[in-house]
C-alpha cells in the first residue's frame, strides 16, 4: 500500500500515549493535526527530528495545530524517550496490533517491523492536506508542515 495522499480522509485511531491514557484522532477534530510517523525511539535521526518539532511547538500552536509522534515502540519506551529528550507532545504507541495505524496510513515497513519516516498534516475536518515520505536516514524538517499550516490558515480567512 502506498502512503496516503492529500484529499484522503484520515483514518481514525485510538492509541496509547501512557499506560492508561489513549489519544483519539477524532477528539482532535476542529483543529489541524500533524502526524509524525518515525521508525524508533532513541535512533539519532528520530531524536533530532522530534527535538526539532519540540522546539517548534509554539509555532505549531500559533496555527492551533496539535502534533503527535507515532511509532511501533511500546508506551514505556516512549515515556522514557519523552522524558530523556524533554518532549512536550505525545508519542503514541502503534504497538498492538503492531503497526495497525502505520499500515492504514501506508507507512509500515513490513520487512523491518517499523514505521517509515512520514509526515501528515490533517485539516480541521479530518482530511489529509499534505503527506511526505522521507528516506529513513533523512530528517524531513518542518518546512512542509509549516507551509501547509500557513495555507490552511489562509483558507480560513
Amino acid at each position: 500500500m502506498a502512503i496516503l495522499t492529500a484529499g484522503t480522509k484520515a483514518p481514525l485511531f485510538n492509541l496509547y500515549a501512557t499506560p492508561d491514557q489513549m489519544i483519539s484522532l477524532a477528539d482532535l477534530k476542529g483543529h489541524p493535526v500533524i502526524l509524525a510517523f518515525y521508525p524508533a525511539d532513541w535512533s539519532p535521526v528520530c531524536s533530532d527530528q522530534l527535538s526539532l518539532y519540540n522546539e517548534l511547538l509554539s509555532e505549531f500552536r500559533n496555527y492551533q495545530a496539535a502534533i503527535l509522534g507515532i511509532s511501533v515502540d511500546g508506551v514505556w519506551c516512549h515515556l522514557a524517550f519523552e522524558n530523556h529528550r524533554k518532549l512536550h507532545f505525545p508519542l503514541l504507541s502503534d504497538f498492538e496490533p503492531k503497526g495497525k495505524v502505520s499500515r492504514e496510513y501506508g507507512v509500515y515497513r513490513e520487512h523491518e517491523g517499523t514505521s517509515d519516516r512520514a509526515l501528515f498534516v490533517i485539516d480541521e475536518e479530518g482530511y489529509i492536506k499534505w503527506s511526505h515520505l522521507s528516506p529513513l536516514g533523512v530528517n524531513p524538517g518542518a518546512e512542509g508542515i509549516l507551509s501547509t499550516l500557513e495555507s490552511l490558515q489562509r483558507v480560513k480567512r
